[in-house]
């Protein structure tokens, strides 16, 4: 597997990350064996970099992160997030107040079954805690050893300014993909001028871009895809034609939609890096096969006409999650 560089003088990973979130229910039935068979399948694939955070379960997608590198720690970067205040099981909302993030980071520790959290992400920028007290605080965890990389998740350019004159940020994750091109206007730069990484999630589109997907209002109410403004009703249907364009470019090099949604990705420069979420060891294989995967110019050319930013039909939340971004 390839390797990319996060931040400077960085953090190595490999150049497609796993991102875990799917398996604890966020996006259809949870089956931990299969999940557990897929994380130990990414490690042989040569994956080494895996995304977590205490509000997916919450907190037990960090337990079966933790259980799935058993045996395998000195082999992996685990990413996870702090952010959210979760009280008996429930997320009451975003919190970045210190003492909650050193307790978050504790129970991740924990959890995860580790002394040490590679790559610590604010999960969403908390407007009510200045950035440059959640940057001292997570400096502060880096020089107590429990943490060794500092990130941001969903934040603005100044934000992010803020935030490394305090401490360095290594990466930066926001969602980035053929149909989410919002972070081209301002974010991207920011991030290469500064040498901060970029990791990109959702960059299926919530599997809209594998060609396995349907209708919002045909998924479970409990499945979050249920709920995505451009999987409803008129916008599913207008967003179809961008799915036809990557379809018919797939066609034409014998690999996959999703496979060229995740090159195109790769191909937007050495400092992104994509996280594809699955819990299934035959659409990682799919996944991971991006590596492989060549883009002409003129591919390019086609693809950002066929999807030029701002085109996508729908908000990509719904209005309640929308709230917690950054705008």
């Amino acid at each position: 597997m390839e390797k990319r560089r996060l931040g400077s003088p960085g953090l190595e990973v490999s150049a497609i990350g796993l991102g875990c979130d799917s398996m604890t229910g966020r996006y259809g039935p949870a089956d931990d064996t299969e999940s557990f068979a897929t994380i130990g399948r990414a490690i042989d694939l040569g994956v080494t970099f895996f995304d977590t955070a205490q509000q997916y379960g919450p907190h037990a997608n960090e337990r079966l992160v933790g259980r799935g590198i058993q045996g395998h720690r000195h082999e992996v970067v685990i990413a996870t997030k702090f952010g959210f205040e979760i009280r008996d099981g429930q997320i009451i909302g975003v919190n970045s107040d210190p003492a909650l993030i050193r307790e978050s980071v504790e129970g991740s520790l924990q959890r995860l079954g580790t002394d040490v959290i590679d790559l610590l992400y604010q999960h969403r920028v908390d407007p009510k805690v200045p950035i440059e007290d959640v940057a001292g605080t997570v400096g502060d965890l880096v020089s107590q050893g429990k943490v060794r990389h500092f990130g941001l998740s969903e934040a603005l350019p100044d934000t992010l300014r803020r935030a490394h004159a305090v401490h360095p940020v290594t990466a930066l994750q926001t969602e980035y993909s053929v149909w989410e091109r919002g972070v081209e206007a301002e974010i991207l730069a920011t991030c290469r001028e500064l040498g901060v990484g970029f990791v990109t999630y959702g960059p299926l589109g919530r599997g809209f871009f594998t060609g396995r997907n349907k209708r919002g209002e045909d998924y479970a109410d409990n499945d979050a895809r249920h709920h995505d403004p451009r999987m409803q009703g008129k916008n599913y249907e207008l967003n179809l034609r961008f799915f036809a364009s990557i379809s018919e470019l797939a066609a034409s090099k014998g690999v996959t939609p999703g496979q060229v949604a995740i090159t195109w990705l790769l191909h937007q420069g050495a400092d992104i890096v994509p996280i594809p979420g699955t819990k299934r060891r035959k659409y990682l294989e799919e996944n991971v096969a991006a590596v492989g995967v060549r883009l002409s110019e003129d591919d390019l050319a086609a693809i950002d006409s066929a999807l030029p930013p701002g085109a996508t039909s729908g908000e990509r939340y719904p209005t309640a999650r929308m709230a917690f971004i950054e705008r």
